[in-house]
């Protein structure tokens, strides 16, 4: 099968969906199909086609939130170089900028479109808004996701039953929704396979010693995330223990309001900001952790939460539906409602290294689950039925013709 992926975010962007991506294109190439990839250019406004990678970089404009850049610019000769591709079918990954070329594309070829939705954008409307006409820019939101993903897509995925209830509970939608997790290359987290040199190095830079608790956050460091929760909890660990560190591993926009916070709150010394991180590296970023802590509600999915479990690492996550199928209570971590509750939780595991043992353990059996090959057989599924349908649409199509000539000729 000839595949194309259209999306907003890839390497050299990292974040959530870059990361998948790069997941997903490595298990169907593993499978002998080709996969061919249409993005931003992240770099330069200007268009770029890489050969060996079969990549085709569109220019993109930054629009201010993270390093996202967004586009509206389609070369004449990237839509000449996709023709020649001859592609089975359309895969997006973004509902806007490449995304929106991705059903141009998909109209003028005939190409039946698979899409995935990895945003909850109601979530993130703050960052345009800035707190102005909320309500009316969420509404905007919910109708361009309900176009963007009813309207032009021939299936539709998400990654939880958080994402399928807001599409089937809330906007109402009445087409096909498949539930597939995304897959993370979990061998790449797995402590025997990070250098140990290369670890030690990462301890003496950031002062980390083997006996410390390290409780690790892996992600943006943005409103949306609840990063404050962690680090005021870490005021009152830190009377329990001196050896407990918070490390933040990540950049967005509050990385400078969350250091004024740790200023605040005397925490210099056990809070620990590592600000951006190269993709390659972050697997031995995970081996620095004791424990993995996330206080976000605004996931579709945690794909940080399956990391950590693929470096054992037990997982304390807020109580949402994001994490629910993947953080077992008492077995491989600890859901939290409140500050209270997370504290609690940590606190047991500082004082019991026996129950924390049994967590790590039990934490690295889960992450089995989340296997790429896995994942990608899901959505080869949904490629197939994507194909299946568009053929059944035209056989349709054509004995419909097929009657309507019959009658004109009977008529004469």
């Amino acid at each position: 099968m000839r595949i194309g992926i259209f999306t907003d975010s890839y390497p050299p962007y990292i974040n959530g969906v870059s990361t998948s991506i790069i997941m997903l294109q490595n298990a169907l190439e593993k499978k002998g199909h080709e996969v061919f990839v249409v993005t931003v250019n992240a770099e330069k406004l200007s268009y770029k086609y890489e050969n060996e990678n079969k990549i085709i970089r569109i220019p993109g404009i930054p629009i201010g939130i993270y390093d996202y850049r967004l586009t509206g610019i389609y070369p004449l000769r990237a839509i000449d170089k996709i023709k020649k591709w001859n592609l089975d079918i359309i895969h997006s990954q973004t509902e806007f900028g490449v995304g929106t070329f991705a059903r141009i594309i998909a109209k003028q070829f005939d190409i039946p479109l698979v899409h995935t939705y990895h945003t909850m954008y109601e979530d993130y409307v703050h960052y345009i808004t800035k707190g102005y006409f909320n309500g009316t820019s969420k509404k905007i939101v919910e109708y361009l996701t309900k176009f963007y993903c009813d309207k032009t897509a021939t299936e539709l995925i998400v990654p939880t039953e958080k994402t399928y209830k807001l599409f089937k509970e809330k906007y109402k939608f009445d087409r096909n929704v498949h539930i597939i997790p995304t897959g993370i290359e979990i061998e790449r987290f797995e402590p025997k396979n990070c250098s140990e040199e290369k670890i030690k190095v990462l301890r003496k830079k950031y002062n980390i010693d083997k006996n410390d608790f390290v409780i690790l956050f892996v992600g943006r460091l943005g409103k949306e995330k609840s990063v404050d929760l962690l680090i005021e909890s870490q005021e009152y660990f830190v009377k329990l223990n001196k050896k407990c560190k918070l490390l933040l591993v990540g950049d967005g926009p509050d990385f400078d309001n969350y250091k004024k916070l740790v200023k605040k709150l005397k925490l210099d010394n056990n809070v620990i900001f590592t600000a951006k991180v190269p993709y390659d590296d972050i697997p031995l970023y995970y081996q620095l952790g004791t424990i993995f802590a996330t206080a976000s509600r605004t996931e579709t999915q945690g794909l940080t939460v399956m990391e950590a479990h693929a470096a054992s690492l037990p997982v304390l996550a807020a109580d949402d539906p994001s994490f629910i199928s993947m953080v077992v209570d008492d077995l491989n971590g600890y859901l939290f409602k409140n500050k209270k509750q997370y504290k609690k939780q940590v606190e047991e595991l500082l004082n019991n290294p026996n129950k924390l043992k049994q967590m790590s353990k039990q934490a690295r059996i889960s992450a089995d689950r989340y296997s790429p090959k896995y994942f990608a057989e899901r959505v080869l599924d949904v490629y197939k039925l994507a194909i299946s349908s568009r053929s059944s649409n035209d056989r349709r199509f054509f004995s419909r013709l097929k009657n309507v000539v019959k009658r004109g000729l009977h008529d004469k």
